[in-house]
C-alpha cells in the first residue's frame, strides 16, 4: 500500500509539474504557499526511510498507522505484540489442567508414602520419580519442591514457592495442609487422604457439569447439520414423485 500511495504521488507531483511548461507560483502573488498532499506523501515516504535506519519497528508502526490506516490495537496484533502473551497464557492453562487432573494420584502416592514413614522431601522425590512418565508436569513440580526443601532453611518457603510456580487452587490447598500438619502435629497421611477424595469429587463433578451442558451445546449444532439432511431424505422422495405426477397432468387449453 506504501509503494502504490508513493508511485501516485510521484506521478501527481509530476502531472502537477507540467513536463516542460513553465511553472508559476502563486506564493509572490499573495504570500501563500500551497502544499500539495502529494508533495506530503513524498515528504513522509523520506521521513520514513530516515527513521527506518534508525528505528525500524517505529517505521513499521508508522507505516501500518498512516498508509494502512490501522488503529493502535490492530497494529499492535499485526506486529505480534499480543501473539506472544496469548500464546504463553494458552500454554499456562494446558498446563494447570494437566496439574489438575493428576493432582489426585500425587496425593495417593503420597498417602502410601506417609504411611511408609518417609519425610515430607522424601515422599516429594517418591512422587515425582513415579509420576513421571503419567504425569511429567507433576514430576517436575514436586521434584523441584522436594531440592528447594533440602537447601532452603525453611521448607514452608519451597512449599510457598510450589504454590507461586502453580498458581492451581489444588496446590494451594495441599500446601495449606502439609504446613499445617507440621504446625500442628496433625496425622499427614489422613488429612491427605481426606484431600485426594475431596479433589476426586471435585474432578467428577466437573465431568457431570460438562456432560449436563452437552445437550444445549448440541441443540444448535443438530438443528444446523442434521435436520436439513433428515428433512430432505424423508420429504425427498415424496416431493419428486408430486412433481413427476405434475408432469404428466396434461392441462386443457
Amino acid at each position: 500500500m506504501r509503494r502504490i500511495l508513493i508511485n501516485y504521488a510521484r506521478a501527481g507531483a509530476a502531472e502537477k509539474r507540467g513536463g516542460e511548461q513553465q511553472r508559476v507560483s502563486l506564493s509572490a502573488v499573495d504570500g501563500w504557499t500551497p502544499v500539495s498532499r502529494h508533495e506530503d506523501i513524498l515528504a513522509l515516504d523520506t521521513a520514513l526511510s530516515k527513521l527506518a535506519t534508525l528505528d525500524p519497528r517505529s517505521a513499521r508502526v508508522v507505516e501500518l498507522r498512516c498508509f494502512a490506516g490501522l488503529q493502535e490495537d490492530e497494529v499492535a496484533m499485526v506486529l505480534g505484540v499480543y501473539a506472544p502473551d496469548i500464546v504463553v497464557k494458552n500454554a499456562i492453562d494446558k498446563r494447570k489442567n494437566v496439574l489438575r487432573l493428576g493432582l489426585p494420584d500425587a496425593l495417593d502416592l503420597m498417602v502410601i508414602c506417609a504411611e511408609a514413614g518417609l519425610s515430607l522431601d522424601s515422599s516429594l522425590k517418591r512422587v515425582a520419580k513415579e509420576m513421571a512418565l503419567s504425569c511429567a508436569e507433576i514430576a517436575d513440580e514436586f521434584g523441584l519442591a522436594s531440592v528447594e526443601i533440602g537447601f532452603l532453611p525453611d521448607r514452608v518457603m519451597a512449599l510457598r514457592n510450589l504454590v507461586k510456580r502453580t498458581a492451581l487452587p489444588g496446590i494451594r490447598g495441599l500446601v495449606n495442609t502439609l504446613i499445617q500438619s507440621e504446625r500442628y502435629g496433625t496425622p499427614l497421611a489422613q488429612s491427605l487422604r481426606v484431600l485426594s477424595a475431596e479433589y476426586r469429587n471435585e474432578r467428577l463433578m466437573k465431568a457431570e457439569e460438562k456432560a449436563a451442558r452437552l445437550p444445549a451445546i448440541m441443540t444448535v449444532p443438530m438443528i444446523l447439520f442434521v435436520l436439513p439432511p433428515l428433512f430432505v431424505v424423508l420429504i425427498g422422495p415424496g416431493a419428486l414423485k408430486i412433481i413427476d405426477s405434475l408432469k404428466g397432468l396434461k392441462i386443457p387449453h
